[in-house]
């Protein structure tokens, strides 16, 4: 299969994904600490950087015999961002049905309560379809990104003027 590495790694991150919201769940940053949610989510970063790094690591050790140019380590990168778009939404409704699934409730009563939106705003920005749309559109636009900038670090190859 001429894709596998990065079919493994899509879903390797899909999984690192979940796990961070299962960790979030049971440290209370989808209850009792909902107010440190957004400041502590964003470490999620860090992780899924070094899944990208890992990820053109294995492509350029395992499937690119040691050497990677730039271009192999980032259309891999892209073709793992591509899958973690497509897998988004079932991770959504993994995380909001099934690990967390007092999450919304919790995190727009927070909001009203603390005059951060109104009940309206609240209910339209905290749901299922608007992270699933978020998360979808974020997935390709972060992995491209991260792709780019590892893929720089990684290669092994100096293009030729």
């Amino acid at each position: 299969m001429k894709y596998k590495t990065e079919l493994k790694w899509g879903f390797i991150f899909m999984a690192s994904m979940l796990g961070w919201m299962i960790l979030e769940r049971l440290v209370g940053l989808h209850g009792t600490h909902i107010a440190k949610h957004p400041t502590y989510t964003n470490l999620f970063a860090l992780v899924a950087t070094a899944v990208y790094v890992f990820a053109l690591r294995d492509k350029r050790n395992n499937d690119l015999n040691g050497k990677m140019s730039w271009k192999d380590g980032f259309l891999s990168g892209v073709i793992i961002s591509v899958l973690v778009m497509l897998l988004s939404p079932l991770g959504q409704l993994i995380i909001h049905n099934i690990i967390s699934p007092e999450y919304f409730s919790t995190v727009i009563k927070y909001s009203v309560e603390h005059g951060l939106q109104t009940q309206l705003e609240a209910e339209s920005y905290f749901n299922l379809k608007n992270y699933i749309i978020q998360s979808t559109m974020m997935a390709p636009i972060m992995g491209i990104v991260t792709s780019a900038i590892v893929a720089f670090f990684l290669k092994t190859e100096i293009p030729k003027n």
